[in-house]
């Protein structure tokens, strides 16, 4: 059964997520050693990257067949995923011009899940999941919950050689995030 609404869209009322100071305590962090499963299905140790790398962290992929989380569009920072991912996607290629070596997307769904939203938005980079909350609990990344779900705020995290060098937060609206680390690099 089709949603309601359109997954690709941001409702134009969205409520504006604050500084909440959550993030404050990440730039020039080095990063854990953990590894996280990809949806090409290799395990990823974000930490042991070199290069510049883009880490997009979103709460969860919605998708056109399911309904959203409870009260969804009126939780700052929550809705707007998909048009994230795309707007990565779509500048895909100017990150890697600007010397982007990685680019992933992070959330706590599993990759099964997280397979079906990479190839129906036909993403050219992998999405890291999270599920088990290991990388989010090491960082100490804001989180919230939902439905029975925990997930994270979204976050954006420029990482060079293993150490964060930039940290987007609060993102919004979600689908400039992509221009937003363009203009930084």
């Amino acid at each position: 059964m089709p949603r309601s609404d359109n997954v690709n869209e941001l409702p134009r009322d969205l409520p504006v997520p604050e500084d909440d100071g959550a993030c404050n305590h990440l730039t020039g962090m080095k990063l854990p050693s953990i590894t996280l499963r990809s949806t090409r299905d290799r395990m990823v140790d974000l930490s042991r990257l070199t290069g510049a790398t883009v880490v997009y962290i979103y709460p969860r992929t919605g998708r056109p067949d399911q309904e959203l989380p409870t009260g969804w569009n009126a939780i700052p920072g929550a809705r707007g995923c998909t048009p994230q991912s795309c707007a990565f996607r779509d500048h895909f290629q100017e990150l890697k011009e600007l010397g982007v070596t990685e680019l992933f997307g992070l959330s706590t769904q599993d990759t099964a899940y997280q397979q079906e939203a990479a190839e129906r938005l036909h993403l050219p980079f992998e999405l890291l999941s999270d599920e088990k909350l290991e990388f989010t609990k090491a960082l100490r990344l804001p989180v919230f919950d939902v439905d029975g779900m925990k997930l994270i705020k979204r976050i954006t995290l420029i990482v060079r050689d293993g150490k964060i060098a930039k940290v987007f937060y609060p993102v919004f609206p979600p689908d400039r995030n992509a221009d937003e680390v363009i203009e930084w690099l």
